[in-house]
């Protein structure tokens, strides 16, 4: 074989050798254990051992949650150690520094592990779910909905389980939004049992939806049964909504996401329905314009604010199509303003279809300008309506209240519009949550053993094209 030949085979053993030996097997690091408990809902606490062939000077935990995100950033905490080749470490992820998790996410954790020579090991990525241990949680499963409950008898449980499954294949066919992947629904026996699972939360809250985790959570009685298969109804077009329009870009006027959530659970109550006629009668009805980023703090028009949001996506379902709303919707994603993306799909802007609805109620017409509201402060509503869901940066939250007609205590819920996202626990940088448990954020150890090897494999491709070329010249001569 001649010499060139040699000299080829030689290298392209040695590009094989770097592309399949990792860097993990080139470090003396040996993982003893890992592991995470939970102290619910206060903390994690992450414990992991770990021996070196020589010194370990540095140990950083990096970690996540599974979610929906604009960004790849992982989270890193920087536990305490003293050096050695034997070193164990422990870190607590504290939610009242942080803010609560939903019920029911899955974290996850890897560790970057430092020898005093410079070489780095990461450990497998490990997962733990975040839920309490107090409850026997039971599972239905099946039509892309896990109901997860500990109340209640089986039946009580199929019914829910089968009213969220009914739920998405309606709100398929009359919305136009579906999921890929299942949504958890966790029922808790009452709003006291939910609260204890959050932290922050109001001492009013009965639910709370999380479409940027698909989970919902509900605090469903027993004996308000038709009440839960409702509110189900109406977090899941949350949910599924809010994974449609996700994006950096977009945002979803208030009055268009709630009108969708009440259309999607079926509409409004009888007496919810009169207080809006008496209300388009007396002219007394608010603006669209003024619905665009928060509702009244005021119970009652909040009600009215509710309402007439299902009045005005009814309407544009009915008279334009399913079709146009989720094309509006994939507008709003792609960053367009409500007045592009209504003027894109339907030839008319806030203004305009607010007097082309007002005109098929018979109500007094807009005057004066189109030009676009801003976008309210964030803020905190109470109203009076079964439900209690969220898109991605709404969450909504539900308890009762005791002046329903007949005298049961009739549901209420708040709705915060765009709260700030919580800050990473003490000792971590900014985290926004990677969605695969990958550490693809920054620039780590294993990204920069990928480079290197990169930079290697261009080195030595370049060789190799040098040998050949002189071989063949010589070959000519």
């Amino acid at each position: 074989m001649p010499r060139s030949r040699i000299i080829i085979f030689v290298l392209m053993l040695v590009l094989l050798a770097s592309l399949t030996t990792p860097a993990a097997a080139q470090s003396g690091i040996q993982v003893v254990s890992d592991s995470a408990s939970l102290t619910f809902p206060d903390s994690i606490i992450f414990n992991a051992e770990f021996q070196g062939g020589s010194d370990i000077t540095s140990v950083v935990l990096e970690y996540g949650v599974n979610q929906l995100t604009c960004g790849t950033v992982d989270a890193k905490a920087f536990p305490q150690l003293t050096a050695g080749t034997d070193v164990k470490v422990t870190w607590t992820w504290q939610m009242l520094e942080s803010g609560s998790l939903a019920p029911g996410t899955t974290v996850w954790w890897h560790w970057q592990v430092t020898e005093s020579g410079g070489t780095q090991f990461i450990s497998p990525t490990k997962t733990v779910l975040w839920l309490d241990a107090v409850h026997s949680w039971q599972v239905i499963t099946g039509g892309n909905i896990n109901l997860h409950y500990y109340n209640g008898d089986a039946s009580f449980g199929q019914q829910l389980h089968d009213a969220a499954a009914q739920a998405l294949v309606r709100l398929s066919q009359d919305v136009g939004v579906t999921t890929d992947s299942p949504v958890d629904i966790y029922i808790y026996a009452n709003s006291t049992d939910l609260q204890d699972a959050i932290l922050f939360a109001p001492s009013w809250v009965g639910g709370q939806a999380f479409p940027e985790n698909n989970i919902v959570i509900i605090g469903i009685p027993t004996d308000q049964l038709d009440w839960g298969k409702s509110t189900e109804a109406h977090e899941l077009t949350h949910v599924l909504v809010g994974h449609l329009t996700f994006s950096c870009l977009g945002f979803i006027p208030t009055w268009l996401n709630e009108g969708l959530a009440m259309y999607g659970q079926g509409g409004v109550q009888a007496a919810e329905q009169a207080q809006f006629d008496q209300a388009a009668a007396a002219n007394q009805l608010p603006s669209l314009r003024s619905l665009i980023g928060q509702f009244s703090a005021e119970a009652t028009r909040a009600t009215l604010s509710y309402t007439e949001a299902y009045s005005v996506v009814n309407f544009m379902i009915k008279t334009y199509s399913r079709d146009k709303m989720t094309s509006l919707l994939l507008d709003l994603k792609n960053g367009q303003t409500i007045d592009q993306a209504l003027q894109a799909v339907y030839g008319f802007d806030t203004n305009g279809l607010e007097n082309a609805w007002r005109k098929s109620i018979g109500t007094k017409l807009l005057n004066g300008s189109s030009q676009p509201t801003p976008i309210p402060t964030p803020t905190i509503i109470p109203t009076y309506v079964p439900i209690s869901a969220a898109p991605v940066a709404v969450s909504e939250l539900v308890t009762t209240h005791p002046t329903q007609a007949n005298g049961a205590e009739a549901p209420v819920t708040a709705t915060q519009i765009a709260p700030p996202t919580p800050t990473a626990p003490s000792g971590a940088l900014p985290t926004a949550a990677n969605p695969t448990g990958l550490n693809i954020g920054g620039i780590t150890p294993l990204l920069e053993g990928g480079l290197a090897c990169l930079v290697i494999l261009v080195l030595l491709a370049g060789l190799v094209i040098f040998l050949v070329v002189r071989a063949q010249n010589r070959s000519r001569k």
